[in-house]
């Protein structure tokens, strides 16, 4: 079981000094692992030490203040100060998946119900279906009708053992 399902069981939340705890921790392999220390320009060691510069990159557009952010789920704003079990009721078994966004902003657009593949797939198959149905009407009604299996007289015919007749020697 690890800390975090053990805090959750707790009912606690996770502290800034869990974190830091965390990091001198991380910070400790990191050094078992490299004893000669990671060259400064490594995203590990800026990371570690704090000074990682995010200016100009696209993870700076991917951090949130924390006056600005607010969780959403499910079209709603799940609003600080009030429990979880509020908004999904007391059912325990229940996972979500949560976004995070900037505040005022309204609710996160919604995440497509089918994928790329499968919206591909669906749009092949109705393509062939519809080449099917233009077939279908393409081709006369009363085809059938000249099948042997159609002919009204078939019956008297064979009676009269007037089937296999030829006209030509």
């Amino acid at each position: 079981m690890t800390c975090v399902q053990k805090l959750v069981e707790r009912g606690q939340c996770l502290t800034l000094a869990q974190i830091t705890e965390a990091l001198a921790i991380l910070k400790g392999a990191v050094t078992i692992v490299y004893p000669m220390g990671l060259p400064p320009h490594e995203p590990v060691r800026q990371e570690l030490d704090n000074k990682e510069i995010l200016e100009g990159t696209q993870a700076s557009l991917e951090v949130i203040p924390l006056e600005e952010a607010s969780l959403w789920w499910a079209g709603k704003e799940l609003t600080q100060g009030r429990k979880l079990k509020e908004f999904l009721g007391n059912n325990d078994k229940t996972k979500i998946v949560a976004k995070l966004h900037k505040r005022g902003q309204g609710a996160p657009a919604r995440e497509p119900t089918l994928s790329e593949d499968e919206r591909k797939k669906l749009m092949l198959m109705s393509y062939q279906r519809q080449e099917e149905l233009k077939k279908l009407e393409s081709t006369e009604d009363d085809d059938y009708l000249n099948s042997p299996w159609a002919d009204n007289q078939s019956l008297h015919r064979s009676f009269h053992g007037l089937n296999n007749i030829k006209w030509k020697p």
